[in-house]
């Protein structure tokens, strides 16, 4: 079977072809409009649904040619049906919908969370329900206990910025520009972590939750007391703030697998990619089985939405979404 996947959330137009006999990705196309976005400091939604409009028909024909198949190959199609944002999201349900109705196939509405959580299962070695999920990106910061398919418990998440949202300000902050986490990786590598100690948000709480937005705070606050700003203190900031998102991270994945008494860790989202947060983890975990997505899965992709409508495009007891879910918690989902 042949499962086309499509990826509209946000500002990333994904395409990909899953075939569920190889078990493999067979084909795939990303187009990022990042640099559209970069010069309003964040998407803008609209300008993100008129580049999917444009894109999205190119890409897929283009996943089909590099695979050599035709449109009749095709046995079912995954969308992304949230969250996301609106206008987008229905760029990607629309197409989905329609092709399928002119193919005489099925289609299935995906949970953009869901799917970033179940690559992690593509790979090998692969992680095994239940296991522990740590979700970091633009948008979100989740801790979930993962029990089976469909079946999340959310454990811990910020109660206001997401982490991605976070690197984003602070490289607002910094005038790096946008997208923040690749730029303030790229400074902090030649930075100091322990220049400025800023501090670990929540980490003395009994709860799993986060918070970033004082820590950006506290950024805000020490850029005002530096009179001239050197590329060597920006590279100090950009390191210390690196750290400490890290050693956040750290700490509250550590009391979740306690807690919830599971030795995996799966790990997804954009945030992922950040190669000095995986080392933080892999490092300060040891004893536990970690797990991260290659680079290039990380970001929105569309073979995370391919993936993740093979575990669900036979299955009855998954309600095919009509609508799109801007806002779709994680923990409804068996209810989508």
């Amino acid at each position: 079977m042949n499962i086309l996947g499509i990826e509209t959330s946000c500002d990333e137009t994904g395409i990909a072809i899953y075939n569920t006999e190889k078990q493999l990705i067979i084909s795939e196309q990303l187009f990022s409009q990042a640099s559209k976005h970069a010069q309003y400091g964040g998407v803008v939604p609209e300008l993100a649904s008129r580049d999917h409009l444009i894109k999205i028909i190119p890409l897929i024909k283009l996943t089909l040619e590099e695979a050599k198949l035709d449109f009749d190959d095709l046995n079912a199609i995954a969308y992304t049906a949230g969250p996301g944002l609106r206008g987008p999201l229905l760029i990607g349900a629309s197409m989905a919908k329609s092709l399928a109705f002119s193919l005489k196939i099925p289609s299935i509405g995906i949970h953009h969370m869901e799917a970033h959580l179940l690559i992690n299962l593509l790979e090998d070695p692969a992680p095994k329900f239940p296991f522990l999920t740590l979700l970091i990106s633009g948008g979100h910061c989740l801790l979930i206990n993962s029990k089976a398919l469909g079946s999340y418990e959310i454990v811990g998440q910020t109660i206001d910025d997401a982490v991605g949202e976070a690197f984003d300000k602070v490289s607002k902050l910094l005038d790096l520009g946008y997208p923040g986490g690749p730029l303030i990786e790229q400074l902090a590598a030649s930075g100091d972590s322990s220049a400025f100690n800023f501090p670990r948000p929540m980490a003395n709480k009994d709860n799993l939750d986060f918070s970033f937005s004082g820590l950006k705070t506290s950024v805000f606050y020490a850029l005002k007391e530096i009179d001239i700003l050197t590329q060597e203190i920006k590279a100090n900031i950009a390191a210390s703030f690196q750290e400490a998102v890290a050693e956040t991270l750290l700490i509250k994945s550590k009391k979740a697998l306690e807690k919830t008494k599971q030795n995996e860790l799966v790990i997804g989202g954009g945030v992922a990619s950040n190669k000095y947060i995986r080392n933080r983890l892999i490092n300060g975990l040891k004893g536990s089985q970690i797990y991260f997505p290659p680079l290039e899965r990380c970001t929105d992709n569309g073979a995370m939405v391919a993936f993740a409508g093979s575990f669900y495009i036979n299955k009855n007891n998954h309600k095919k979404n009509d609508l799109v879910l801007p806002k779709w918690p994680l923990s409804e989902l068996k209810n989508g």
